[in-house]
């Protein structure tokens, strides 16, 4: 091929560009480096491409591009060109692969078939000017695969579109302005993963799904959050006027699932729905690549810098940033180059694990809010958010679920679920309301098991779905943890004497006892309610706040354990190590 290719080229050469005995030197040095380029089984096949494609098309000038940065068959599929293929048979070739309805849940649709390209010609025409597009998928010496897009357009003899470096004017505009549109989102989110951007649009969908409406938080947190990221994007003519560079940072932290995920989300939702300019959502999953975690670092500030403005997204801070990459993270954030327009948000269940460089320093996370277990309003706040979905619901509406979900309900849910996160506020519901749909069935066996129980009026109501071992957690006193060597010497059976001691020391929690009105006794949800919070209840360790300086207000380290465990990470709230988010 590398010789076919190299004859080609004295009759190919642009139009006006070398003298005869120019051309003579110049064809003889090009073609003593494209043997040596092909060497010891080296091969350049995008070059040899592009010389086949000017020998098998005279009087059309070639130029190669990237189908990721200049994506011109999305440019055309958008409206903003056409794009037909060749109609000889031969000139198309793809793998056409089914692909089945979203979810696997829409049985009665059929599926899809598309196409994953391999080769294709394409009669372009854009701007009343025509091209024909090539598309070519290959594999390299080093195995790996890579697909290059070949734009031709028409030249004649002292054609003036073609400068003296080569380049066609004409093919030179097509690129800038399908560039410029491949460089945008549409209805999409830049996803940063395994070393590579990638446009998600299912990501962009969830986003969609959820609003601050579906958030329900503290309306100082709420509000100052929302006018904290919205005011940035609307300042940069102040941030110029006071000579400071116009970009900001933010920390979510807090125990899991309380919130943070789903704040993000409404965030990314309310920016991409600004008008006129929306603002571009980059979402970072992991540092993770062939490369290392620094390649990674350049490379998501590189195209932040390029895409601002823009929201730029870290969700589980503490684990894409540690000792290894801390300082070349603080030398993008906080260094010579310019990070203008680039708003970073990043969330951690962890603050303290965070270098102090990254969270006490003003001008790279300027803004830290803290999102607490909810306290017995925020509890009551989220109860009437499930009641009006639930009203709300079809089977609700066509009455083929009956049930009473009056407001006094809201607020003894919410004295009883002392300690609930949202995760755990949002599995309560969920977990009571597929009861509801099936009949309230376990509303029988919550009878039973209070009847069994009732000489110890305290005691957790047991169930299948939770073990006695793993019921609650339970701490340990300080005494315990004083002197570990001195534990080691005194044996096993004396360090199993003083565990004992220490649990009996510990007093036992206690699910809060809330008087129900009498009105309210026969109420089947709130029955149903009660039985699935004492369930949650067993799984956590409601004990008085361990001393840690995160301000979990009365969470131990044992229910942070089991929080990070949510049953649920979609909806309303999020646990922190939601999928979607992923």
């Amino acid at each position: 091929m590398a010789n076919l290719a190299a004859t080609a080229m004295p009759d190919n050469a642009p139009p006006g560009v070398l003298s005869p005995s120019t051309a003579i030197n110049h064809t003889a040095a090009y073609k003593s480096w494209l043997e040596y380029s092909t060497r010891w089984g080296r091969e350049d096949i995008e070059l040899n491409i592009y010389q086949l494609l000017l020998t098998t098309h005279p009087g059309y000038r070639v130029i190669r591009t990237s189908p990721y940065r200049c994506d011109l068959l999305g440019f055309a599929e958008a409206g903003h060109a056409t794009a037909t293929v060749a109609n000889n048979t031969f000139m198309y070739e793809a793998v056409r692969n089914y692909e089945s309805p979203e979810g696997g849940l829409h049985k009665e649709k059929s599926g899809t078939l598309e196409d994953e390209l391999s080769f294709g010609k394409w009669l372009y025409t854009w701007d009343e000017r025509e091209y024909i597009v090539y598309l070519f998928q290959y594999r390299n010496a080093q195995g790996s695969f890579g697909k290059s897009l070949y734009v031709l357009a028409k030249t004649g003899e002292g054609d003036e579109e073609v400068c003296s470096e080569g380049h066609h004017a004409a093919i030179d505009k097509l690129l800038i302005a399908a560039g410029d549109w491949t460089r945008e989102l549409h209805d999409e989110i830049n996803v940063f993963d395994s070393g590579w951007w990638k446009k998600d649009k299912d990501l962009f969908r969830a986003v969609q799904s959820t609003t601050w409406a579906d958030v329900v938080l503290p309306a100082a947190i709420k509000d100052n959050l929302l006018a904290d990221v919205l005011s940035f994007f609307d300042s940069r003519a102040l941030y110029r006027d006071l000579s400071v560079p116009w970009k900001r940072g933010i920390i979510l932290h807090g125990v899991p699932g309380n919130g943070k995920t789903a704040s993000i989300k409404a965030l990314m939702n309310s920016l991409a729905a600004r008008q006129p300019d929306p603002v571009p959502s980059l979402y970072i999953k992991s540092l993770e690549n062939c490369h290392g975690p620094q390649w990674a670092i350049h490379r998501i500030f590189a195209t932040a810098r390029r895409m601002a403005p823009c929201l730029l997204v870290f969700e589980d801070l503490d684990s894409i940033v540690g000792p290894k990459t801390r300082s070349y993270f603080l030398n993008e954030v906080d260094g010579l180059k310019s990070n203008d327009g680039i708003l970073m948000v990043g969330s951690t269940n962890h603050l303290e694990r965070l270098d102090a460089a990254i969270t006490k320093r003003p001008s790279r996370f300027d803004r830290k809010y803290h999102f607490k277990v909810p306290d017995e309003a925020s509890r009551e706040a989220y109860a009437r958010y499930w009641q009006n979905k639930l009203n709300s619901t079809a089977a609700a509406v066509a009455g083929t679920i009956e049930f009473a979900f009056p407001d006094e309900v809201c607020g003894l849910l919410a004295r009883m679920t002392e300690g609930f996160s949202f995760a755990y506020l949002k599995e309560l519901f969920v977990s009571s309301l597929l009861l509801l749909a099936r009949g309230g069935q376990y509303e029988s066996e919550e009878e039973e098991n209070e009847e069994n129980t009732k000489d110890d009026k305290t005691a957790p109501v047991p169930s299948e779905g939770s073990s006695s071992g793993d019921a609650v957690l339970v701490e340990h006193s300080d005494d315990t943890g004083k002197d570990t060597a001195a534990a080691a010497s005194e044996g096993k059976d004396e360090k199993k004497k003083k565990d004992k001691k220490a649990k009996a020391a510990k007093p036992k929690p206690v699910f809060p006892t809330v008087p129900v009105p009498e009105h309210l006794g026969d109420n089947v949800l709130l029955r149903i309610f009660t039985a699935q919070a004492k369930l949650l209840f067993e799984q956590m360790d409601n004990t008085t706040d361990d001393g840690d300086d995160d301000g979990e207000d009365g969470a131990g380290k044992a229910r942070r354990t089991i929080l990070r465990h949510a049953l649920v990470h979609d909806g309303a709230c999020y646990c922190d190590d939601d999928d979607d988010s992923d």
